[in-house]
């Protein structure tokens, strides 16, 4: 099978859960905890959050003025059709950190703005959520591989 490769488009961080995420240049990722200074690390199941850019494309064609990070998802990507892996999928980020999937989507228990805007949002539906296990430094532009799915 080819291996599967696309990039990171951004990166996002927040300090507390529920806010708009920040874009950041680089991040360092903890084995079993997630991304450093981020709210939602931590030991538990959903330590990382990926949302493909064609997601986002999706949800701006709809009218929803929106860019990476406003959906909560910690890693942007470019290239690679997310929802296509499959629960366990690895993934590798940059020179070594690696990912695990762990769930696809979410609950969505209160609207948001997102979905205020246009009556939609992607997120519960394609958002995906990883842990870590390998860590290390990643930097937008770095290269994201899918090593076994």
């Amino acid at each position: 099978m080819a291996t599967i490769k696309g990039k990171i488009k951004a990166i996002s961080v927040s300090t507390q859960k529920g806010m708009q995420k920040t874009n950041v240049p680089e991040a360092e990722l903890k084995a079993d905890f997630g991304i450093v200074g981020d709210a939602h690390a931590g030991q538990w199941h959903r330590q990382v959050s990926l949302l493909a850019f064609e997601s986002i494309e999706k949800m701006i064609a709809k009218g929803a003025t929106v860019s990476p990070g406003n959906f909560a998802e910690n890693i942007t990507t470019e290239g690679i059709d997310l929802s296509s892996l499959s629960l366990g999928s690895r993934l590798r980020l940059g020179e070594s950190v690696e990912l695990e999937i762990t769930q696809f989507g979410k609950e969505c228990h209160d609207r948001c703005e997102i979905f205020r805007q246009v009556g939609d949002c992607i997120m519960p539906r394609e958002g995906v959520f990883a842990k870590v296990t390998a860590a290390g430094r990643i930097c937008v532009g770095d290269v994201v591989e899918v090593l076994d799915d």
